[in-house]
């Protein structure tokens, strides 16, 4: 009349067997799907769509250097890219521009995104803090190592603030002017620290960029940048707190929001090139470009 009843220690005898049979097989899947979460192949930003190298750009009708019906071409909205430039804190593994930015005279400023992979580099403590050198007689460079700023007052300056280990983060320096007393201000991410500057210049001095190394001083003088960076902007003017976020919330592929004032726009997205419409195109040596960079990533 009723099914014959399976005794409660015959069901846990069965239990214990399929556990046997099927208990590794599914600690091996935790496991394989446990280091792929790790390797980031189930982040996001892996299937986001990438631009190309060279997907947005300033056209500039009238040649470089011109501010007259200026515009931003191509695919403009913030797409991540393909690729970033990244720095194996070698000797001289670097991007250079010299020559033909114009000479500073007045406010500045310098955004960018950096990865940084720990250790005392050029521009970073073992700490995190990026600072802002000096090294007097060599001109006024700024030293993108990722982030340091040379003018011939002999100075250092901590920035106070320390960027993360093996994270994306975004960084921005601004300065009011070239008189004493002018303000700069460091960024990171959301946070910044201002700070007056000490000496004033009353001339125009020569402007260099370097990513990655700061060569203003001999050559293996300095601990060259160990990490990735990425969407370095530069700018003659002193952008305000609120374009500061706006471009920090444009995340890792966002564009420049003054280019009327925009003197420089490294993307790093394959190659070196200038996209200001200004031709300051950059010179790498011993830089790679790589595509697995999202890791690390999260978009504001």
């Amino acid at each position: 009349m009723f099914g014959r009843m399976i005794p409660k220690h015959r069901r846990a005898q069965s239990a214990m067997e399929y556990l046997m049979t099927y208990g590794w097989a599914i600690l091996i899947i935790a496991v394989v799907l446990g280091a792929l979460f790790q390797l980031g192949v189930f982040n996001a930003n892996n299937f986001a769509p990438k631009a190309p190298p060279g997907a947005c750009q300033v056209f500039r009708p009238d040649g470089p250097g011109t501010t007259q019906f200026i515009n931003l071409e191509g695919i403009c909205n913030g797409e991540l890219p393909q690729y970033v430039a990244q720095f194996n804190g070698a000797t001289h593994n670097i991007i250079s521009v010299q020559g033909t930015i114009p000479a500073l005279s007045g406010p500045m400023t310098v955004t960018m995104w950096v990865y940084w992979y720990g250790g005392t580099t050029s521009g970073f403590s073992s700490s995190g803090a990026f600072t802002y050198g000096d090294y007097c007689g060599r001109g006024f460079a700024i030293t993108v190592e990722p982030l340091g700023m040379d003018a011939c007052d002999s100075d250092n300056y901590f920035s106070g603030l320390s960027a993360p280990k093996d994270r994306w983060a975004f960084i921005a320096f601004t300065l009011t002017g070239m008189s004493a007393n002018s303000i700069r201000t460091w960024y990171l991410n959301t946070q910044n620290v201002t700070q007056p500057l000490i000496n004033s210049y009353s001339a125009p001095v020569p402007t260099l960029v370097y990513m990655g190394d700061d060569s203003v001083g001999t050559a293996g003088e300095y601990t060259d940048f160990n990490g990735s960076i990425a969407n370095v902007q530069f700018y003659n003017t002193s952008l305000s707190a609120n374009e500061i976020k706006t471009l920090y919330l444009e995340g890792i592929g966002g564009a420049p929001i003054n280019i009327q004032n925009l003197v420089g726009w490294w993307p790093l997205n394959g190659n070196a090139n200038d996209y200001s419409g200004n031709g300051n195109n950059g010179v790498p040596s011993g830089v790679t470009y790589t595509s697995n960079w999202y890791s690390g990533y999260t978009p504001p």
